[in-house]
């Protein structure tokens, strides 16, 4: 089989490999899509992420997986992968907080292989079955969804609430869609890339603004009102962006912090939360019970995953697949291996 290896900082290569052993309790997957988030551009051009580095072994990235089994009790089926290996008895994961496991072992993450390659094996309990009408393009972006679905979660967001989703990448379109399904009343979208903020009033955002237009901007009090939104979702990973959802949360509301900064930091002016009595809640991965739901909110129609698609390569072209992707003129990337 044919597998896409990160050897160093922008140094991606396809080898050819053995197909991966079974083992009990394990499933052999053919993979068909591959997503490529933020945190995978983060590895291809820094060669990590936060404090996770490529050691001397070269890494298969890729966590945004779907795919056929082609051998284990699922064979046949259409399935999406969850990426998070928890260990399943500690005290955080019997408390029904598997994102928050210390020992988890996650896809295409420090010596943890992958979806860029042709064929994986993976814990058959972590694989959910698609129903035929979602396609295998679509179970790669339940990924991004969940975590999207896990965001709202921590919001507290009650229906007939304000938002404001500040970084309209894959997953701030994702949680667009989500708020207005959760019930959201007024949507406020901010993203500097004309096209996402164009896709946000798409998916039904009432109002999209580049970043230097969110500051005392009319149309944002005449969208919302002028104390501020009950919610809002930074998902740019940059300080700018936190700073901006600080300013336009109402005194006691919620901030949820999505995005993965570049340099392992997060600041912002603390006088200003603090004034505010703001909660700030950050976003570690997902929780067990999102892929079932994201399964049933694309399967009925009220979350559209496919249109966040705008990009798919071949597995031997996965070098430019990340060019393209780090070049944000598109939405998601997919890889086809």
């Amino acid at each position: 089989m044919r597998a896409a290896r990160l050897h160093s900082k922008g140094n991606i290569q396809v080898h050819d490999e053995a197909r991966p052993e079974l083992a009990d309790g394990m499933s052999l997957v053919r993979v068909t899509d591959v997503g490529l988030c933020g945190s995978d551009l983060h590895w291809f051009a820094e060669g990590g992420i936060g404090d996770a580095q490529i050691g001397q072994r070269p890494l298969v990235l890729g966590h945004e997986i779907a795919g056929v089994v082609e051998a284990g009790p699922l064979k046949g089926a259409q399935v999406a992968v969850d990426p998070a290996i928890p260990c399943g008895h500690c005290t955080l994961c019997l408390q029904g907080h598997r994102n928050l496991c210390p020992t988890v072992r996650f896809a295409g993450h420090g010596e943890n292989d992958g979806g860029l390659r042709e064929y994986m094996t993976w814990p058959t309990e972590l694989l959910h079955p698609l129903p035929s009408s979602i396609t295998t393009t679509e179970g790669a972006v339940l990924e991004p969804l969940g975590v999207a679905l896990h965001a709202l979660d921590l919001s507290g967001l009650r229906t007939g609430s304000t938002v404001a989703v500040i970084g309209c990448g894959p997953i701030g379109l994702l949680l667009v869609q989500l708020a207005l399904v959760a019930g959201a009343a007024r949507v406020v979208a901010v993203d500097p890339l004309e096209h996402r903020r164009h896709a946000a009033l798409g998916y039904g955002a009432d109002l999209a603004l580049a970043p230097e237009d969110l500051p005392d901007h009319q149309a944002v009090v005449d969208a919302v009102g002028p104390l501020g939104v009950d919610v809002a979702f930074e998902v740019a990973g940059v300080n700018d962006a936190v700073e901006q959802a600080i300013a336009v949360t109402m005194p006691g509301g919620r901030v949820v912090l999505v995005g993965i900064p570049e340099d392992d930091r997060t600041s912002f002016c603390a006088s200003a939360a603090r004034r505010k009595g703001l909660t700030i809640m950050m976003v570690r991965r997902m929780k067990e019970d999102v892929y079932p739901r994201g399964i049933r909110l694309v399967e009925q129609g009220r979350v559209d995953a496919l249109s966040i698609v705008t990009r798919r390569f071949p597995l031997d072209q996965v070098e430019d697949a990340f060019v393209h992707a780090s070049s944000r003129s598109g939405l998601k990337v997919i890889v086809q291996p």
